[in-house]
């Protein structure tokens, strides 16, 4: 399976990153470019042990039984709901998030599982290094999909 601890995956997802624009046309979703880049740059944060977030209420519920489609080959759906902090609403610097989001793919990458957080996920609860790397890389690849990239 795709994930970012695999240098030609992560070197895919980075093209797909250098050929999106600011201007690129959303086929789903609220978010302008910008925005969804904040958003993956968060929750790569959160996997990289920068900005540990609590788990949700409904995530200690419900987590668990939707793990297993979330890490595994299947699509994430369009249009799912977000954990509150990971929307962003105002504006955002597009190159700037652009170049941070390639940034902290290759940190993700070059610190490998040894260096992946060991905190849950807000919804899904205790992933593997593996399984973060999946879901990441699941998760750009929805939001890149999303704007056609």
């Amino acid at each position: 399976m795709n994930n970012l601890y695999n240098q030609s995956d992560v070197n895919g997802i980075i093209e797909r990153l250098e050929k999106l624009t600011p201007n690129a046309e959303r086929k789903w979703g609220k978010m302008n470019t910008a925005q969804m880049l904040a958003h993956l740059n968060a929750f790569l944060e959160t996997a990289l042990n920068i900005n540990f977030q609590e788990r949700i209420f409904i995530g200690k519920i419900l987590g668990r039984f939707f793990k297993e489609r979330y890490v595994s080959k299947k699509q994430f759906s369009k249009n799912s709901p977000t954990g509150k902090n990971y929307i962003f609403t105002g504006e955002k610097d597009f190159e700037k998030e652009k170049n941070r989001a390639m940034s902290l793919i290759k940190q993700f990458y070059d610190n490998g599982p040894e260096q992946c957080t060991k905190q849950p996920h807000p919804f899904f609860g205790n992933l593997t290094p593996n399984e973060w790397a999946i879901a990441q890389w699941k998760h750009i690849d929805h939001h890149l999909r999303q704007f056609d990239s």
